[in-house]
């Protein structure tokens, strides 16, 4: 048995896992939504347009469980909750900021690429 591409296909199974995660539609959005700091669950349901309670709810769980996410409970009346993100979470929004910008620059170059290809088909 090769070991090098045992360890290979093991690096390529956790970077695949990492990159389900942070590829996510919705934690890409929570974690643009909490780059400025903490909100709270409505306020993140607000800024994230079209994602369901359950969705966020687990989504939150997620990036919580990962560490990039903190949770923190204000014991009041009514309980209220804020999530912001952790150093890890922050290291991933400026990522996320990155690839924002490739996307904005790139933008009509792609469109463009696709007209020529689609006019070759």
């Amino acid at each position: 048995m090769d070991v090098t591409v045992s360890h290979a296909e093991a690096d390529c199974r956790d970077v695949s896992e990492v990159l389900n995660r942070v590829g996510d539609k919705w934690t890409i959005q929570v974690v643009v939504a909490l780059r400025l700091g903490s909100l709270r669950f409505n306020a993140i349901k607000r800024q994230v347009r079209g994602i369901s309670q359950q969705m966020l709810t687990r989504t939150l769980k997620a990036l919580e469980r990962d560490g990039m996410v903190e949770r923190t409970v204000h014991h009041s009346t009514p309980p209220q909750v804020e999530y912001k993100l952790t150093a890890l979470g922050l290291s991933l929004s400026e990522t996320v900021r990155q690839l924002a910008e490739w996307a904005k620059t790139n933008r009509k170059l792609i469109e463009e690429s696709r007209l020529a290809y689609d006019k070759r088909r």
